[in-house]
């Protein structure tokens, strides 16, 4: 009997009535109708997700998704493979970028082991769902079979079921995680390969020529996987595929997705293709540098908050945008009305 993968309903966010409620009591905040500007429909959606005309933000979590590419062994990235576990490391011993922001916006963090190459010892940070140490070279055959890829999925999901909180901030470290992101955006987004393809770490023109020639190699040895599934298990990675997994759970149970850059963005249209519904539930911290990504929020119809030049990953940018939702909640549970404050109100307003 063949293995099924079992994904879980996502609710509708759409509630005319709701929507229709919480826009009566943004507009009557003591300000002109629409002064804070973006941050009003910020807070509206945050209601939407919530169903709520008071949404409120309970413990974030942070999950770093960790693994290795095998296709990184053709030098797409400008950094060896051997740092994806020296990073590792780092994030926990609470050096990384993102341990820094977690600090200062006291969000819980943990590193997720979806497929390092290398072994860890236990730590109060770190959870361990390594499905192979690491991909398979994707020039060469899929980079995961199709019960690896559910398996990632599933961990994914699972770990997310029982995790405190109601908002989900998707990070990733993966040497070479950037080549699957842009191949998975052209298989599923159906857009040339140039336009996914950056340069990553850092690359020189001559690496980004080498890297864009390789992926597009690897798309032709795998032209007949387009389905989702089959593309995700093709292309890869584990870390992409286990950040889809949790995205799929966190949206089945109304929980908001602060999602961060190019390669969180990518395992989100993964998670929208597998179970449609998905991006609903999803706030778009920033717009990278990485140019694959702009094409990315074109597909999905995103307005990021942000547009600072960022291409760290790590969850980075949505740790950064994180205090927007914070703002966008206070003022509608805090900021008086007209009526409440006694200020006479714009006589243009819906009553």
């Amino acid at each position: 009997m063949p293995d099924t993968l079992i994904l879980p309903a996502i609710p509708a966010v759409a509630n005319p009535e709701l929507q229709r409620a919480l826009q009566h009591k943004i507009d009557h905040k003591t300000k002109p109708l629409g002064a804070l500007g973006r941050l009003e429909a910020l807070a509206l959606r945050l209601g939407l997700i919530q169903q709520s005309l008071s949404p409120v933000i309970t413990a974030p979590q942070i999950r770093v998704f960790a693994a290795d590419h095998g296709l990184a062994r053709h030098g797409v990235s400008a950094y060896p493979g051997e740092v994806t576990a020296q990073m590792v490391h780092n994030f926990l011993r609470g050096g990384a970028a993102i341990n820094v922001f977690a600090r200062q916006h006291g969000i819980a963090l943990k590193v997720v082991d979806a497929g390092v190459n290398a072994h860890f010892e236990p730590h109060p940070a770190l959870i361990d769902g390594k499905i192979r140490h690491g991909s398979r070279d994707a020039l060469a055959e899929p980079a995961m079979s199709t019960d690896e890829c559910r398996r990632a999925l599933r961990f994914g999901m699972a770990l997310v079921a029982d995790m405190p909180g109601n908002l989900l901030l998707p990070g990733e470290m993966g040497i070479g995680n950037t080549s699957a992101a842009s191949l998975l955006l052209a298989r599923l987004g159906d857009l040339p390969l140039a336009q996914c393809t950056g340069r990553g770490t850092g690359l020189d023109e001559a690496g980004l020529a080498r890297k864009t020639q390789i992926l597009q190699r690897v798309l032709a040895r795998h032209a007949d996987a387009s389905a989702p599934l089959d593309a995700l298990a093709a292309l890869g990675g584990l870390e992409i595929a286990m950040m889809a997994g949790a995205l799929i759970q966190a949206a089945s149970q109304r929980r908001i997705l602060l999602l961060d850059g190019f390669i969180a963005g990518v395992a989100l249209l993964v998670a929208e293709r597998l179970a449609p519904g998905v991006r609903q539930y999803a706030v778009f911290a920033h717009r990278s540098a990485e140019p694959g990504h702009r094409h990315l929020l074109r597909l999905l119809d995103a307005a990021p908050l942000l547009d600072l030049d960022l291409r760290l990953g790590e969850g980075s940018g949505a740790a950064l945008a994180y205090p927007l939702l914070q703002s966008a909640c206070a003022f509608v549970n805090e900021m008086a009305s007209f009526s409440e404050a006694g200020v006479s109100g714009d006589n243009h307003a819906a009553p």
